[in-house]
């Protein structure tokens, strides 16, 4: 029989946090770090719990290496091939790999890879990522891991509910990755997950997902990932503040010099960079020689606007974390979740100017990439598969290196 939860979920865009009475004089005071010990693993870990998710347009090498310098995580990409990853370990410290995890998936080839590529990086973090947790075969995989790899911290997902996020935790894993669905806004969040919603009906409010689950998570000794939704670093706020440990981010952190991704430009000369999920026509085009028959397209290819270096972007995000917790007198990041209260509201943003002509913007081309970013560039080429043709947005020639930035054009939208 069909049955139907009259209760109220929610999405980050429901959601304020109600002020409270703060001894913090400054956002200086606030500390984002944090050290996390985990329900297998016997390893510890310090840093800011903010990761990049395991997309070829998110999580690459260059992302890692600058990521790294702000203490927080990367899940890098499964695609890269194994030279490729000895090239790159073989001139970072550990320093960055101890803030890396090695994506994988639950196929024979992808754990056999798994294998190589943690003998190669010795990293701390395996990200076991799937679009459905659910499935029998995927807990398996998970109790498989956790014997072949006792001492490391195991990420698992995706899942949106409390009794599935214990199952993954009993079976094995340390933390649980939870979104499937999340609402989208303006570009910022998962777009895999918003078009698996689409295709399939499937989905969760990402809010009430991260509240219930940590619930659940923290109950037995667990960690929980806020995975998708994310569209401003408000939004990051209100994962941690719902409970999450940690929060991964993908269109917030796309478009950048450290992004994966082509650089195109439109007929103005306004430069973009693509930016799709990996269950997208594109990505399976390019992995999987297409989408199976029996298979729909749960992922969606759009043009990010060219944001420049991603280090930007952090120390945006960072800075409202800290904010946040000045607001309600959380003096670190782990007492944020006590200090929460949200207050729901049917509006968030003013939108007198919604309506307003654009201000005119001049071209804006990209500088020259970041270190990190020309040499993953370099070694992509040189490693890796030939590079896809140009796109014929890009045809009528390469970005201008070595310009300025016009003071007009926008620098950082999430």
């Amino acid at each position: 029989m069909v049955r139907i939860d009259q209760d109220i979920k929610l999405d980050f865009k429901d959601v304020l946090f109600r002020p409270k009475r703060s001894s913090l004089s400054s956002r200086s005071q606030v500390t984002l770090e944090r050290e996390l010990h985990f329900m297998h693993s016997p390893l510890a870990w310090t840093g800011v719990p903010i990761l990049a998710a395991n997309m070829d347009t998110v999580g690459t090498f260059a992302m890692a290496e600058v990521l790294s310098k702000f203490k927080c995580l990367v899940a890098v990409h499964k695609h890269y091939s194994l030279e490729q990853w000895r090239t790159w370990c073989s001139r970072v410290g550990r320093d960055v790999l101890d803030n890396v995890a090695v994506s994988t998936g639950i196929l024979k080839d992808d754990l056999i890879k798994l294998k190589s590529v943690m003998e190669i990086s010795k990293a701390n973090f395996i990200c076991l990522d799937v679009a459905n947790g659910y499935a029998e075969a995927f807990v398996e995989v998970v109790k498989t891991l956790r014997k072949d790899y006792p001492d490391k911290v195991i990420m698992a997902g995706n899942v949106v509910t409390g009794e599935m996020c214990e199952e993954l935790l009993l079976s094995g894993a340390d933390i649980v990755k939870v979104g499937i669905g999340p609402g989208v806004g303006r570009m910022g969040s998962d777009i895999s997950s918003r078009l698996q919603y689409l295709a399939s009906g499937v989905g969760y409010p990402q809010l009430s997902a991260v509240i219930e689950c940590a619930d659940a998570a923290h109950g037995i000794g667990g960690m929980i990932i806020s995975d998708g939704g994310c569209t401003c670093s408000g939004d990051v706020c209100k994962a941690f503040g719902g409970g999450a440990d940690f929060v991964m981010l993908g269109g917030m952190l796309a478009g950048h010099d450290e992004s994966g991704g082509q650089l195109v430009h439109d007929l103005k000369e306004r430069w973009y960079k693509e930016f799709y999920g990996m269950s997208s026509d594109t990505a399976m085009n390019k992995y999987a020689g297409g989408v199976a028959n029996y298979r729909a397209s749960e992922g969606k290819s759009v043009k990010v606007p060219y944001r420049g270096p991603v280090g930007h972007t952090v120390q945006d995000v960072l800075g409202g974390l800290r904010s946040c917790c000045t607001y309600v007198g959380a003096r670190a990041l782990k007492e944020l979740s006590k200090r929460t209260t949200f207050v729901r509201v049917t509006q968030q943003l003013n939108p007198v100017f919604d309506h307003a002509p654009a201000a005119p913007q001049a071209p804006k081309a990209p500088p020259q990439p970041t270190v990190a970013a020309a040499k993953e560039a370099r070694e992509t080429e040189s490693d890796g598969p030939p590079s896809p043709k140009r796109s014929r947005a890009d045809s009528s020639g390469s970005p201008r290196h070595g310009h300025r930035h016009d003071s007009t054009s926008p620098r950082h939208r999430h």
